[in-house]
């Protein structure tokens, strides 16, 4: 009864409007006549009758009802005009004796001329938009369609992605598993008084998996799955999210127990209020009305609701409070087991080679998360085809971490013989430095090879075990690394480049941080001075700081943080000088291939030289 009651009422408001446009149309077609049809000039009959006589009627055309033609003013221009005939039979011989053209036109009836003139051409305008009303409406993207959900149900043709799909995020994996199988068996948690979550809110980085986690509970789910996106809630006209939240909700509870996933919801789900303007009341309507319905319906009715977002920061408070989304997961980025685990997962698609080693691998790509892993796994295919080879091997996958760590290679890029000598030092520098402190992860490759935008060469490293704490030691050993390069220049050219630039910025800002955020600073003691505000999973390059200290602690905020420039600037001087022929054997080795592993690096680095340490402050 309510469908057909809906339908009526759609199909009424369809004639109703088609009636409104309709008589809108009238309104218009009589205003554009009004205003840009042709203008003529009404006379006389007399007038007309003495134009005819001056011989200055061009043409007309006679009718009972009117005569139009035109004439000849004074000025010589033609000009419309029209006139009221009365009954005169000698018109017509006046007409033919004054060489006028003319013609006879038939009279017609009010009847005839509003059918044909009105009728039938707007009869068939009112059909054609019927028809495509009713089109639009079947389609769901009409017109009336504002309100409909743009949403995707998967019930019986489900994602064909499952959890096995999935890897690096086994904690969240439990966590949505424990959903599914409260879907599938509700009574076995609700024999002890527990209730289902209402909310599951996904958290991470970009790439983590968020939306693959969430498509593969949509192919292990034996329920009715419904995704949507956050941003196509909005549209143009207001209210039309509120509405679009309603029948989202309506149409999980006709397919309950059903399973609702919101990707990207801070699109709509952003603090209220936070802007201080109303631009974006239509947004918080939509908040408000998702807000409502999460609120209203029952737990046990089998409705959870999903959503992903990697800026969970900006939520509102609401909305994350317990009853709405009672369950925060965290899809971290892997450790190297995980990035192991999704590596082997994409390397079943490609042919490796022997020498491959997928745990090397893992270790080579720190930080990583899953789809840049899964990035370097095609790269790597595609070049190995570009090669035209069978299989895919170690020197692909290398190649296709230093593009995605560096960018691309550039080996056309001209650079001169002087410029490529101080490149080869200023990386020898950081591998020398690197290789001798224990506090800094292994140096893994030491390229001379243009990469990007803006790097002439690059010191990769790998680190052997995950961080997740750093000691002071090892801050500062860092520090040293990263001023390597700068040493080297000062010691073999008595001079320094712009090269090091990125290094001297990275250097500062930690020296800072351990006298500001790390409390490790002997003079100011364990106190927090600056705080960086900056999003947890969406860092951005325009970040603030805030500050808790005075200018007297300003300046001894500088003081410090000199003085560990200072100490690591020093210390890795003593290092390259200590190991001066060491330095020279790595660059020089850098100029001949280019690029020096791991391997090769420890071999100069452990071999005997019975030479005397150079320490003379310029060497061409």
């Amino acid at each position: 009864m309510n469908n057909n009651k809906n339908k009526k009422d759609k199909e009424y408001k369809i004639i109703k409007l088609s009636i409104m446009y309709i008589l809108i149309a009238f309104v218009l077609i009589y205003l554009y006549q009004g205003f840009f049809g042709a203008k003529r000039e009404t006379v006389l009959y007399s007038t007309f009758k003495e134009f005819v006589v001056q011989d200055r009627i061009k043409s007309c055309r006679v009718s009972e009802k009117y005569i139009k033609g035109i004439y000849i003013d004074k000025s010589g221009e033609t000009r419309d005009f029209v006139t009221i005939p009365v009954k005169d039979p000698k018109l017509t011989d006046e007409l033919i004796a004054h060489g006028v053209k003319f013609e006879g036109v038939p009279s017609a009836d009010w009847l005839t001329n509003l059918i044909f003139g009105w009728v039938i051409p707007f009869g068939i305008l009112f059909l054609l938009w019927f028809f495509i009303i009713k089109k639009a409406g079947a389609s769901g993207k009409g017109l009336f369609s504002f309100g409909k959900g743009r949403y995707k149900i998967y019930s019986s043709e489900r994602p064909n992605v499952k959890f096995n799909d999935v890897a690096g995020v086994e904690e969240a994996k439990v966590e949505v598993e424990e959903i599914i199988e409260f879907l599938r068996d509700p009574h076995r948690f609700q024999r002890l008084g527990g209730k289902m979550p209402k909310g599951v809110l996904l958290v991470g980085a970009p790439g983590t998996g968020k939306t693959l986690l969430a498509r593969a509970t949509a192919g292990e789910a034996e329920v009715p799955f419904i995704s949507i996106t956050g941003s196509a809630f909005i549209e143009l006209f207001v209210g039309v999210g509120a509405a679009r939240v309603r029948d989202l909700f309506a149409e999980a509870k006709k397919l309950a127990p059903s399973i609702i996933f919101i990707d990207e919801i801070d699109a709509i789900g952003r603090t209220r209020g936070a802007s201080g303007f109303t631009t974006h009341e239509e947004r918080e309507q939509t908040l408000n009305q998702l807000l409502a319905e999460m609120d209203g319906f029952d737990p046990s009715g089998g409705i959870v609701v999903m959503a992903a977002t990697n800026r969970p920061e900006v939520l509102d408070p609401a909305l994350l409070r317990p009853g709405r989304f009672d369950r925060q997961i965290l899809v971290d980025k892997p450790d190297i087991k995980g990035r192991e685990e999704i590596l082997r997962l994409h390397a079943k698609k490609i042919v490796l080679g022997e020498d491959v080693d997928l745990k090397v691998i893992a270790q080579e790509t720190p930080g990583l998360v899953g789809a840049d892993l899964a990035n370097i796994v095609n790269e790597a295919a595609l070049l190995a085809a570009r090669e035209n080879v069978d299989k895919v091997y170690k020197k692909h996958f290398e190649e296709a971490i230093d593009r995605r760590m560096a960018g691309l290679a550039k080996k056309n890029k001209a650079m001169s013989p002087k410029e490529k000598k101080t490149v080869a030092y200023h990386e020898s520098g950081h591998a020398v430095v690197g290789y001798l402190l224990k506090g800094v992860e292994v140096v893994h490759k030491v390229s001379i090879i243009p990469r990007g935008v803006a790097a002439l060469g690059f010191t990769q490293q790998r680190p052997t075990e995950e961080h997740y704490l750093m000691r002071k030691s090892e801050i500062l050993d860092k520090i040293c690394m990263l001023f390597g390069g700068r040493a080297a220049e000062k010691i073999v050219f008595g001079d320094v480049s712009t090269g090091a630039q990125n290094d001297l910025y990275t250097a500062t800002e930690l020296a800072r941080a351990v006298v500001t955020q790390f409390g490790m600073s002997d003079e100011l003691g364990p106190v927090v001075y600056e705080r960086e505000r900056q999003p947890i999973f969406l860092p951005t390059p325009f970040s603030s700081k805030e500050t808790y200290y005075s200018q007297k602690t300003s300046e001894a905020i500088d003081r410090e943080t000199r003085k560990i420039i200072d100490y690591c600037y020093n210390k890795s001087q003593k290092l390259l000088l200590e190991n001066r022929s060491k330095l020279d054997k790595l660059a020089q080795r850098l100029l001949e291939k280019e690029i020096v592993d791991e391997k090769e690096l420890n071999e100069i680095m452990e071999s005997k030289d019975d030479e005397e340490i150079k320490t003379s402050p310029y060497t061409d």
